[in-house]
Formats: C-alpha cells, sequence, structure tokens
C-alpha cells in the first residue's frame, strides 16, 4: 500500500522531536500555532487514539526546515510564522517548507523578507543561504513531483546513514544500504544481545550498530 505523505499519519509529536533532535515542547507548539493564514507551521492530522501518530511525512520535513531557521537562524516565533505565510502564498501550497521550490525560491524569500531583519546586511543573506541550503541537502526530492520523498536524519551521524522514507517500513527510520528498521537493531540490542551479534544478524558493520545504540541510548534518556 502507498503511503499519502500528505494524509497518512506515521509519526508521534514525541518521535519527530527524537529524530529531529527539537523540544517536544516546540513541536507541539508548531503543530497548534498557525501561521496569518490559520494553517498550523506544521500540519497533523486527527489522532485515532491518545498518544498515536498524527504527524504525516510530509510535515517531518517542514519541521525540518523550520529547525533551520530556529536553531541555527534564531529567527523569533513570529519570524517563522511571517516566513511560512509567504512561502505559502508565494508557491500557493499550503506544503511548501515540504516542497523542491524551497531549496530556490524559498531562500530568495527568506531573504527579500520586507521587514529588514532577515537581510539587514549581505553577510547575513549569506548566512541564511549556507545554512537552509545545509539543511535541505539531507533531503531527497521525488521526480514525478516537487515534494521530498526521503529525508536523511543526521541525528545518527556519518555512521549510520539512518533515512526516513515511506516507501520502507511505513516511514519508520532504516539504514539506507539494507533498509533495516533502527527499531529493530534497538529491540535487540536492548533484549541483551552484544552489538556483535546485533551487528551479524542483520547484516550491518559495528561501527552502524554503535551509532544508532548511542543516539537510542539519547531518545530513551
Amino acid at each position: 500500500m502507498t503511503v499519502d505523505i500528505f494524509k497518512d499519519p506515521l509519526f508521534t509529536p514525541r518521535e519527530v522531536s527524537l529524530f529531529l533532535k527539537i523540544p517536544r515542547s516546540t513541536v507541539y507548539d508548531w503543530l497548534r500555532v498557525g501561521s496569518r493564514g490559520g494553517v498550523p507551521l506544521v500540519h497533523h492530522v486527527p489522532v485515532d487514539h491518545r498518544g498515536g501518530a498524527s504527524v504525516p511525512f510530509a510535515a517531518l520535513v517542514e519541521a525540518f526546515v523550520l529547525r533551520a531557521l530556529r536553531n541555527e537562524l534564531n529567527f523569533t516565533k513570529r519570524q517563522i510564522a511571517d516566513t511560512v505565510t509567504d512561502v505559502r502564498d508565494v508557491f500557493g501550497t499550503d506544503f511548501a517548507l515540504a516542497s523542491k521550490r524551497i531549496a530556490t525560491d524559498g531562500i530568495d524569500i527568506f531573504i527579500e523578507h520586507n521587514d529588514g531583519v532577515y537581510a539587514r546586511v549581505g553577510d547575513h543573506q549569506q548566512l541564511i543561504r549556507d545554512v537552509v541550503g545545509n539543511y535541505l541537502r539531507y533531503i531527497t526530492w521525488d521526480d514525478e513531483s516537487e515534494y521530498a520523498a526521503r529525508l536523511r536524519l543526521p541525528s545518527f551521524g556519518e555512521a549510520a546513514n539512518v533515512i526516513v522514507d515511506p516507501r520502507f517500513a511505513w516511514g519508520d527510520p532504516v539504514l539506507e544500504r539494507n533498509k533495516v528498521p533502527i527499531r529493530a537493531v534497538l529491540d535487540l540490542w536492548a533484549a541483551g544481545e552484544p552489538m556483535s551479534v546485533v551487528a551479524d544478524e542483520y547484516g550491518l558493520s559495528t561501527a552502524e550498530v554503535e551509532e544508532i545504540c548511542r543516539v537510542g541510548l539519547k531518545q530513551a534518556a
């Protein structure tokens, strides 16, 4: 069954927080607070039950882009909301932050914002391009549409190339090279198996398992 990247709930807000290293309170704020047009900064769908998944894949990408504005560029909540509205209005879609046009026109919108704060001097313009561009390199765009198809999770570092791709494991993070879900790796390790055994079981290197378990320990903390 094909995943609808806009409508199928794949992640809980807690998982978004863990995968993207965003404070959980911020994630809930983005799911609740709207831009000037009233649409939340990060989309969600109705929850089937308390604690259930509510965030589709396209919204995970939205949160990933917003993280750059908040954590790296120190945009205020108002600046973020204004920017999101501008990008959505110009592109004519509520999911503009998950569109590949964010990689080109979207950066120009950040730079040319008319309040004079985002682009006060040339150095700030370059900073915006560098930071946003650096984040967007983790996104793979769909060849048949304008939207994201895959998101690499930089929180796992270089040793374990972990991606979120709705085509695999119903959106659960997997190792890119063999599509093993990281949840399976963590479960086997948590059951008491040595990392070398876990690596053999799933055809991974010890370095990959160590990286997955390192991030897993932080997530469990």
